[in-house]
């Protein structure tokens, strides 16, 4: 008959392991299992046979004295013979590895405990990849909701120099070609761990809007090679990692070579291949895009995607594309970023547009670091950002809200 059983805690010194046991823990495990208690506390106790010896628990007493704990909470099991509590150390591990997911309610999960916001996903022992994996799922169908902006307004609440804080995102009104403020919007000392940015493409491209919305440095003639130069170094000097840079396949060869000069390494050319063309006065209408992927020169760049993907890359253009004119659906930009980022990573747009950068990190749990020289564009991003999550920008330095300032300015702040 099983006696009743007690939780009591034992100092972790007079814990024995196991000599034989078959288990093993790598030290990356053993972090894992450091950071669930240092979240959630030793919640499982360990167990133990009448002399003190190891039956359950070997990963949680090597993570306890990792954090320095000196007691646990442990079971003393007793009234186990040697021969049960030898098969009880293989029972417990291997009857659990007998379990499964349900993959839906899994994602479903997840994505909860990521939109909270209040638990890191770090805690919960899975891969970046599987954390990437599964979150995609969760998001799948949630494309045109995710395309969806505001308009730009009129009269602009935003004014140049203004950083807003969205959540853990940070978004400066500011000029890319000026490193100082890309410096300033990151944070002092800190880097970022990839880039995506869509530079303006020097066609002077309008919008489809009523107002007909046009993009700041986007008709520079030959002066555009000296405006972009600046920018990509501007990202090089501050990115970690890899970088796309979106480019109109007329000023093509200008990327390539200011890339260089400004101390990129051209890896692949990218083709966002789109469900339809813009019809024009050309033979061939053109139906794709083209991203330049690369890094800094001599720089190592980190790579989590699968090793089967290739360079064409087919997402439908956003329902409604007449918000801004080069508008990127979210789940183009959601590839590029677990692909080339984990978790939590800090993603920087030097062109922040009409704020996909910014979507995309947000859903998919990096952190996302934009700036927008025009101020009407920064306020169709915060506005965006806020719709998307309920939550509200705060201006740094103030700890104003966005509609606060708007009040403040006598501005009309659209909802």
């Amino acid at each position: 008959m099983q006696p009743d059983l007690v939780v009591s805690a034992l100092p972790v010194a007079a814990l024995i392991p196991y000599a034989e046991n078959a288990r093993t823990h790598s030290p990356s495990q053993v972090a894992q299992i450091a950071a669930s208690i240092a979240e959630f506390g030793f919640v499982n106790p360990v167990l133990v046979d009448a002399e003190g010896v190891l039956i359950a628990g070997h990963g949680r007493v090597m993570a306890a004295k990792q954090l320095g704990l000196v007691s646990v909470p442990v079971l003393q099991l007793g009234h186990l013979s040697p021969a049960q509590a030898r098969a009880l150390r293989l029972a417990d591990n291997q009857i659990a590895l007998n379990s499964g997911w349900d993959e839906a309610l899994l994602a479903a999960e997840i994505a909860r405990i990521r939109d909270e916001a209040v638990v890191d996903l770090d805690v919960l022992g899975f891969s970046g990849m599987e954390l990437d994996r599964l979150l995609a799922a969760a998001d799948a169908g949630l494309g045109e909701e995710a395309d969806d902006a505001p308009p730009p307004p009129v009269v602009p609440v935003s004014r140049a120099g203004d950083l807003w804080r969205c959540g853990e995102h940070r978004l400066l009104c500011g000029d890319a070609t000026k490193l100082a403020d890309v410096q300033r919007t990151l944070g002092a000392g800190h880097l970022a761990d990839m880039g995506f940015v869509d530079p303006p493409y020097n066609v002077a491209y309008e919008g489809g809007t009523a107002a007909k919305m046009t993009i700041a440095n986007d008709a520079l003639g030959g002066g555009f090679p000296d405006f972009l130069r600046p920018a990509l170094a501007n990202l090089l000097s501050v990115t970690k990692g890899a970088c796309y840079v979106c480019m109109s396949s007329s000023e093509w060869p200008t990327l390539h070579r200011v890339w260089q000069e400004a101390g990129g390494k051209w890896s692949s050319t990218i083709i966002w291949a789109k469900n339809t063309f813009a019809l024009g006065r050309a033979d061939y209408h053109q139906q794709f895009e083209a991203m330049l992927y690369g890094w800094k020169a001599g720089a190592q760049h980190y790579w989590c995607g699968a090793r089967d993907q290739g360079n064409v890359w087919h997402f439908d253009k956003p329902a409604r594309n007449d918000l801004h004119p080069t508008m990127k659906p979210v789940a183009l930009v959601e590839r590029a970023i677990r692909n080339s980022s984990k978790p939590r990573d800090t993603v920087l747009d030097c062109f922040g547009g009409s704020g996909t950068t910014m979507i995309a990190a947000e859903r998919t749990g990096r952190r996302a670091v934009l700036l927008e020289i025009d101020p009407c564009y920064a306020d169709v991003i915060v506005r965006r950002w806020q719709e998307a999550t309920g939550e509200a920008a705060v201006l740094d330095g103030e700890d104003r809200t966005f509609a606060d300032i708007a009040t403040a300015r006598g501005v009309q702040a659209m909802a």
